[in-house]
């Protein structure tokens, strides 16, 4: 049965729905950004927007702050699923290298079979024109690509992003192209949900100083709820205004956060920089690109071939190199038996006989001879026992059979030979 993409993907992401929703590896810090948002709300909406519903009587308006309260939360939870749940722009990776970019290095060489051969190599980085101005852009080893103009690869979600800002915890996704938009909008409606709630909860505390004629110590001691609300606002102001504050400072410098923080000592020009408004209307007022990517595709089978085909052609090259290696080695053998049957000859194997044959006196021969039994005596040595093969594709020679058998039995047979016989 096929499989989907998101059943194969090779990321870190975690989907849901049948891949209709996509999250960090993360997404459990999602459950604790939902519980510092919720709780709040409803002790808030308990303790104190319930209490206030009759102090503007007119039309009755007091329900508007428990109304707004509840209203704007779910905006918020809105804006908080679509950050953490939709792709943030990821970049299909590839199967196997850029093909286009190889290239012999002779700089870099490997030793194949005692020779040095040029290492197939493709650049690192590569120069793209952007509004006129070349930019720099780097292969990424994981995907296999080279990443586009303000895309980097996120270690966390092990993806390439386009428009990469950063890896948040607090929504358990990466902030890049797609989803930036909304996280901006989560973050500065999380800071004035918090102002609203500090606000109204030190409201509450004045009315009640008024009914009780007292100090704001006792209308403390009367509603403890709206002094831990405040002090919780307080608290996170701090963090979601001071994030809100920063992110409108590279929204109106056209930056992301990883620029901001990788190059801010490098001095650079930001040729992306379009102007503060330009930079504004390019963030929220422009159509949010489609994904690249269809997770609830079904994986081709083409596609699910080539990845266990060899992704680059080093692969061919050290099959050359071990194809090289075998010829180099048949070679070597073939030499060293030419050299052996060169040196044992007909001629030298004849030569051998005859001078062994001389070390023993001519008169006594005949009687060794008939000493040693016929069936001792080997067969005499024939020229036609040596076939060669020279000629073939190897160029070996080739002993026969006869010939091993001859020396065998020639051995075999002075082997015998009698100590009286042998002191004749």
């Amino acid at each position: 049965m096929a499989k989907r993409v998101h059943e194969v993907w090779k990321g870190s992401n975690k989907f849901f729905l049948g891949g209709r929703l996509i999250f960090g590896p993360d997404a459990r810090s999602l459950l604790v950004t939902l519980m510092l948002i919720i709780i709040p709300v409803i002790i808030f909406c308990v303790f104190v927007a319930r209490h206030l519903r009759h102090e503007f009587s007119s039309y009755n308006a007091g329900y508007a702050i428990l109304v707004v309260a509840i209203v704007f939360t779910i905006y918020v939870l809105v804006l908080l699923l679509l950050t953490s749940s939709r792709d943030p722009g990821i970049v299909p990776r590839n199967s196997h290298p850029p093909e286009e970019e190889f290239r012999y290095d002779s700089s870099v060489s490997m030793e194949v079979g005692g020779r040095q051969t040029p290492s197939l190599q493709f650049p690192r980085t590569r120069e793209v024109m952007v509004n006129g101005i070349p930019v720099r852009v780097k292969y990424c080893d994981t995907c296999m690509l080279y990443r586009p103009p303000r895309c980097s690869h996120c270690s966390i979600c092990n993806n390439c992003v386009e428009r990469f800002d950063h890896h948040c915890p607090w929504v358990g996704q990466c902030i890049g192209l797609r989803n930036y938009r909304f996280f901006f909008c989560f973050v500065s409606s999380a800071t004035l949900l918090c102002i609203y709630v500090f606000a109204l909860s030190a409201f509450y505390i004045k009315v009640l100083m008024d009914d009780h004629q007292g100090t704001v110590w006792k209308a403390m001691k009367e509603s403890p709820a709206s002094v831990i609300l405040m002090a919780y606002c307080f608290i996170s102001l701090w963090f979601v205004g001071g994030l809100t504050g920063f992110h409108l400072y590279l929204i109106s410098t056209n930056q992301t956060t990883y620029e901001n923080f990788r190059y801010r000592a490098d001095n650079r020009i930001n040729v992306y920089d379009r102007g503060c408004i330009n930079n504004f209307l390019e963030v929220f007022c422009t159509k949010v690109k489609p994904s690249k990517n269809n997770f609830r595709a079904f994986v081709q089978e083409e596609a699910q071939r080539a990845t266990t085909l060899p992704t680059t052609r080093e692969a061919e090259a050290e099959d050359i190199g071990d194809r090289r290696m075998k010829v180099e080695d048949d070679m070597d053998i073939g030499g060293d038996l030419l050299k052996i049957s060169q040196r044992h000859n007909i001629e030298d194997i004849e030569a051998d006989i005859r001078s062994r044959g001389s070390d023993v006196p001519q008169h006594n021969s005949s009687e060794a001879d008939s000493a040693l039994g016929s069936d001792r005596r080997g067969p005499a040595v024939q020229p036609d026992t040596w076939h060669s093969s020279w000629g073939r594709s190897s160029g070996s020679w080739e002993i026969a059979t006869e010939v091993v058998g001859t020396n065998s039995n020639i051995t075999e047979s002075r082997s015998h030979v009698t100590p009286k016989e042998a002191h004749l």
